[in-house]
C-alpha cells in the first residue's frame, strides 16, 4: 500500500500577532489513490507439451484468507474517492486566498466560503456519512472520520462567521482554529488507522 493519505487534509489556519496565515496543505501525495494489483496466471499454451502440463496432484496455492476484507476495503475506498472532488474543490479555494485575513480582503474571503468552500465541503461531509461497510474495523474508522470532517466543516463555518462583518473578528477566527486542529488530530489518526489495517490484510 502507497504510504499516503486517503484524502488531503487541509492543515489549521494559525493566528499569529493578530494575522491569519494559511499554512500549506499536507501533501499533495494525499490524492494519490490506493491501488490493488494482482497477479495473472499466465495461461499453457495450447500447443504445450504434455510433460509440461501441470500435475493436478501437487499442492494448490495458498488460499488468501484476507480476500474478503481486501474486497470490503477496496469497495469502501472507492466509495472515498468518488466524492473526493468536493473536497479538493472546497481546499482549492482555501489555498488560493492568501495568507492573511485583513480588512482588505475580508470580503473575498467571505464570497469564497460562502460560494465554494463551506457549499463543496458541506456536500463532501454529507456524503460521506451515506457510506456504508459491514465490515466492524473498516465502520470503526469511517465513524472517526465522519467526526473529523464534521468538526473540520465547523471549524470553516465559523471562520465564515469572523470575516462576515467589517471587521474580521480574531476571538472567532481563533475558535474555528481550536476546531480545526482538533479535526486534523481526528484525520491524522484516521489516516494512520487505515493505513495499518491495510498492511494488516496485505492491501497494495
Amino acid at each position: 500500500m502507497k504510504k499516503s493519505s486517503i484524502i488531503s487534509l487541509m492543515t489549521s489556519f494559525i493566528l499569529l500577532g493578530g494575522v491569519l496565515l494559511f499554512p500549506a496543505p499536507q501533501a499533495n501525495a494525499a490524492k494519490e489513490e490506493f491501488s490493488t494489483y494482482w497477479d495473472q496466471d499466465e495461461f499453457a499454451d495450447e500447443n504445450q507439451s504434455e510433460g509440461d502440463l501441470i500435475d493436478d496432484t501437487e499442492e494448490p496455492e495458498a488460499v488468501d484468507e484476507f480476500i474478503q476484507e481486501k474486497a470490503e476495503l477496496k469497495q469502501y475506498l472507492d466509495q472515498i474517492f468518488a466524492i473526493e472532488p468536493y473536497e479538493s474543490k472546497a481546499f482549492d479555494s482555501l489555498n488560493s486566498m492568501g495568507p492573511k485575513a485583513t480588512s482588505a480582503n475580508r470580503k473575498s474571503l467571505f464570497l469564497k466560503f460562502t460560494n465554494t468552500v463551506i457549499p463543496n465541503y458541506t456536500k463532501f461531509v454529507s456524503k460521506a456519512k451515506l457510506i456504508q461497510s459491514n465490515n466492524p474495523e473498516i465502520k470503526k474508522i469511517h465513524t472517526s472520520f465522519i467526526k473529523g470532517t464534521y468538526m473540520q466543516l465547523e471549524g470553516y463555518l465559523l471562520y465564515k462567521q469572523a470575516v462576515s462583518k467589517n471587521k474580521v473578528n480574531y476571538t472567532i477566527l481563533q475558535q474555528g482554529n481550536a476546531k480545526v486542529e482538533a479535526a486534523d488530530v481526528i484525520l491524522d489518526q484516521v489516516t494512520e488507522s487505515l493505513l495499518a489495517y491495510a498492511d494488516k490484510i496485505g492491501y497494495e
